[in-house]
């Protein structure tokens, strides 16, 4: 802490953050209980997951509680606490095409296989402020017993085709090989640049909301090459596995230790013409934690920008990806308050001895001064 150095600076942080504590409390009859936080604040719960890089969301709840709802603070609070835990395993690749799924849309096909499942969502109601939930005392357990999710759950099928595959069997659909190369890891390897794909994916799918929306929006508004319609945007649980530790490698066994709930997006892009001569659509892709679409978008339109060479900003991989990470952004900007003393003092001092300069006349004219003659 820069304001240790000073005088008395280590009470006067002990008091401030004390002071933090008491501004979160006051004039609250109750303190806010973490689970509460967790189920009704879920898209926020998301967001801060995604951008902390660690799916947790009873963590990522008690982050939100410390930091007074800032998305940036709770999502540095949770990147740092993750980078204090041991790596034990590595799961096997998720697979969300076999999602259980709470909601999937197509914007490019009307009709698709198990029809569109609109799901939990905004999109399709007025923006009008609802005063009513601040007396709400409706009976959530009545609310929730009527609607019977779990009932809801059990009469339709939970797993679809998707959409984009319908596209690849008619070989319309290009960059739809996966690649079997190591993925890079971004959190204990160096970066450097150009990158390869898999780290650019990874770097997006904790990069934050905002800023990757607003490039993705210069991108559709000119300022880049990508403007998609969104072949599938599903939003489900998807099952995670570990390979048994002492099976061969060669061996299929696996351990189930959970479930995640995730947001794939798939865009179709303009057509381009491969190697081969054949006309197909470029796929972007996206993929986030929870349910956290506007992102998922974006990603999967920068996704496809980087992969387009091209002189737009949102071509620019250093400049993409080194300016969306949420807690390096908000670390370099909210380092400007801790003291820069010297550096000020330093420009303070030479301002003032360029003025000083400005004052003294110059040698010829101290020696040969000017006289004028009155008529």
């Amino acid at each position: 802490m820069g304001y240790v150095a000073v005088t008395g600076g280590q009470t006067a942080i002990e008091h401030a953050e004390k002071l933090v504590k008491a501004y979160r409390l006051k004039g609250s009859e109750q303190s806010l209980d973490v689970d509460d936080i967790r189920q009704q604040m879920r898209l926020l719960i998301d967001k801060v997951m995604g951008e902390g890089g660690l799916y947790s969301p009873d963590y990522a709840a008690i982050a939100l509680k410390q930091s007074e709802g800032d998305p940036a603070e709770a999502a540095f609070l949770l990147r740092a606490y993750r980078s204090t835990l041991p790596r034990n395993h590595y799961s096997l690749t998720v697979e969300p095409s076999e999602m259980r799924v709470i909601r999937r849309i197509s914007s490019s096909f009307k009709d698709i296989p198990g029809g569109q499942v609109l799901g939990p969502t905004y999109d399709y109601t007025h923006r009008l402020l609802n005063f009513d939930m601040r007396n709400q005392k409706e009976s959530f357990t009545d609310f929730l017993k009527e609607l019977d999710l779990e009932g809801m759950d059990e009469t339709g099928p939970q797993t679809f085709q998707k959409v984009t595959d319908l596209l690849r069997e008619q070989n319309l659909l290009g960059n739809t090989q996966a690649s079997e190369t190591e993925p890079f890891d971004i959190t204990r390897e160096k970066l450097t640049f150009p990158t390869t794909r898999s780290a650019r994916l990874q770097m997006l799918t904790r990069g934050e909301t905002g800023t990757m929306t607003a490039l993705a929006y210069s991108s559709m508004r000119g300022y880049g090459v990508v403007h998609p319609t969104i072949g599938e945007l599903r939003v489900g649980y998807t099952e995670v596995y570990l390979p048994y530790p002492f099976s061969d490698q060669a061996d299929d066994d696996s351990i189930y230790i959970g479930e995640m709930l995730l947001t794939e997006v798939e865009t179709i892009n303009s057509f381009t013409q491969n190697k081969q001569g054949e006309v197909e659509f470029e796929l972007g892709y996206g993929l986030t934690f929870g349910q956290n679409e506007a992102k998922a978008i974006a990603m999967a339109i920068l996704e496809r920008s980087l992969e387009t060479e091209g002189s737009t900003p949102t071509q620019d991989e250093e400049f993409v990806l080194l300016h969306i990470d949420s807690v390096e952004a908000n670390g370099f900007v909210s380092h400007l308050k801790l003291p820069h003393y010297i550096t000020f003092q330093s420009m303070l001092d030479r301002i003032r001895q360029t003025k000083q300069s400005d004052k003294k006349p110059s040698p010829s004219t101290a020696a040969n001064p000017v006289r004028f003659s009155h008529s």
